[in-house]
């Protein structure tokens, strides 16, 4: 028996364009904590902010409400910017932890632009176009 995985294809995404230039990033990446999740959500866009818990070391992605990102919760810490676009239901992550990002992308894409606050946690990453 081989190992194979479930293809999935995502077309709408903005992935060619939100990561410019990927200098860095975790190694392996990680399989994101997706339980907090709005319920109809089936994808998660690059160009999302990852957080990571303190205590768990779990990642999930930073809560989106309208039309912003929430701030940071108590006991986590802001990680780095999802690569890829991932499916919900499949949420293995390639995280950018170094390079440059197309931040007007990642605002359509996600639907929130970065904070000043997501910017001075992620000093390795410059956002182009905010």
């Amino acid at each position: 028996m081989a190992l194979a995985q479930k293809k999935i294809e995502i077309t709408d995404s903005y992935d060619g364009i939100v990561v410019v230039n990927s200098l860095g990033e975790i190694p392996c990446g990680r399989t994101l904590d997706v339980s907090a999740v709005a319920d109809g959500v089936t994808v998660i866009r690059a160009g999302h902010v990852l957080v990571q818990d303190n205590t768990t070391k779990m990642v999930s992605p930073l809560a989106v409400t309208e039309g912003a990102y929430a701030t940071v919760p108590a006991g986590k810490t802001i990680i780095g910017i999802l690569k890829n676009t991932v499916a919900v239901n499949d949420p293995r992550a390639s995280i950018l932890t170094y390079g440059q990002v197309n931040g007007k992308a990642a605002q359509a894409a996600v639907g929130a632009p970065y904070t000043p606050a997501i910017k001075s946690a992620l000093p390795r990453i410059e956002f182009l176009y905010v």
